[in-house]
């Protein structure tokens, strides 16, 4: 099929790269002429593995280009908003303005039998009011709704190969027609067991503030017996293990640490909230006020734990933060909790490095302030406390020994429960992990 993906971020460059490896002629759209440069001279802009080579092998196949230009999405019959939406400045509420604009940009582009998809995480109600803008123009096209399910480090491979799509599609004829066009996409993902479900508009909208809300709500509960855990001598991760056996349950996500970040799971769920109020449900949701106050609370107590380890006082103390992506095989600083843990000890007093093996360049931008070196080895040199707050394979691989060569004092806090902490321990280290004894 001809598609176009408007929008060439995180979401949109990896969505254009898959579509044409599945087969398509996709040309994707941004307003950012440097980043459609970049994308077009096959370089990602951002930290993704696996995308780079994608879009070396697809645009060498010529089913691939970049524009900068809307008027290039005309003659394409599938057409992908995938514009982000941030929280607005100041509020819970999300920002739609760049949807809208994209929206309302595609417009003049659309011809009889297109297919419009949204794949934008929006409040509900957002597809209804777009499809009620579309039939206003009479162009004889139709919306869908097709939440992205992408995790940040498995995204090519999440796109290629998914574990459910929802469709959010219209009643009637106008509903087949979007089904049908997006079972001709997904043609291959489908053929090979991929599960579809199709909905009406607002549950499609629901499905991914849902499935984040759950997910933050599983990550804040286990943090919040790690609280328990320090205070009893019990240990959160053997806890973990034991109710994770339940089958109900599951072990995914019920690990203790410094808590969520990145540039979905909190700006979802307070979004989420902000719009149940809006529509008069807010009570419904005043449980994930709390989950987010719980994994705010995780940075603070790390900086406590961190004044702890190094004997009171944080004053001139050399501190090495290992990580400031919000997670391993990421460069996104968005909302990361390794990098505000690092700006509140830099704060306090502490004299703070933080490495990272992709996500420096970034960090830089947001808190310039703190002292950055690319390698780890450096970045641990007279150290007073280590602390491991991102878990990048490099980090956990380090042994006592090694980092032992480099630091003033053998103190680590393990902000993700990674290490062996009777190995650092046997090795004359001051070792600390979150919620174990």
């Amino acid at each position: 099929m001809r598609i176009s993906v408007i929008g060439c971020g995180y979401l949109g460059a990896v969505h254009a790269a898959c579509m044409a490896k599945l087969g398509h002629d996709v040309v994707g759209i941004d307003v950012d002429p440097r980043k459609i440069g970049e994308l077009q001279a096959g370089r990602a802009p951002f930290f993704e593995p696996g995308l780079p080579e994608l879009l070396e092998e697809v645009l060498a196949t010529g089913r691939l280009k970049f524009s900068s230009s809307m008027a290039d999405a005309k003659g394409a019959e599938v057409h992908f908003l995938c514009v982000g939406t941030p929280q607005r400045k100041g509020e819970y509420a999300a920002d739609m303005r760049f949807v809208d604009a994209a929206f309302a940009s595609l417009l003049d582009s659309l011809e009889p039998g297109n297919v419009v998809v949204g794949k934008s995480t929006v409040p509900v109600g957002t597809a209804a009011r777009l499809a009620d803008d579309l039939a206003e123009r009479q162009l004889d096209a139709v919306l869908a709704w097709n939440p992205e399910f992408l995790r940040e480090g498995f995204a090519v491979k999440d796109t290629l190969s998914p574990d459910r799509f929802v469709y959010g599609v219209p009643e009637g004829e106008p509903g087949s027609r979007a089904t049908a066009a997006l079972d001709e996409v997904y043609s291959t993902p489908l053929s090979l067991g991929t599960r579809r479900l199709v909905a009406d508009y607002a549950t499609a909208e629901l499905v991914k503030a849902a499935a984040n809300s759950f997910l933050a709500t599983k990550i804040s509960f286990i943090n919040a017996m790690a609280e328990v855990c320090e205070v009893t001598g019990a240990d959160v991760t053997v806890l973990a293990d034991a109710i994770g056996m339940d089958e109900r349950i599951g072990r995914k996500f019920l690990n203790a640490g410094i808590g969520f970040g990145g540039g979905c799971l909190p700006k979802d769920i307070r979004a989420f909230m902000a719009r149940a109020g809006e529509l008069g449900a807010d009570q419904a949701l005043t449980f994930l006020r709390e989950v987010d106050d719980i994994n705010v609370r995780r940075r603070i107590r790390v900086v406590e734990l961190t004044r702890v380890l190094v004997g009171g006082s944080l004053l001139g103390k050399r501190i090495t933060v290992l990580g400031a992506a919000f997670k391993p095989n990421s460069d996104d600083v968005r909302d990361s909790p390794a990098l505000s843990i690092a700006a509140q000890l830099q704060l306090q007093g502490a004299d703070v490095t933080v490495t990272d093996p992709e996500a420096i360049d970034g960090a830089r931008q947001r808190f310039p302030e703190l002292t950055y070196e690319p390698h780890f080895e450096r970045a641990m040199d007279k150290a007073d406390a280590l602390l491991l707050l991102t878990e990048w394979q490099e980090y956990k691989d380090i042994t006592p020994e090694q980092a032992g060569r480099f630091v003033c004092t053998k103190n680590i806090l393990d902000g993700r429960n990674v290490l062996e902490a009777s190995v650092w321990r046997a090795a004359g280290w001051n070792y600390k992990g979150i919620g174990t004894p």
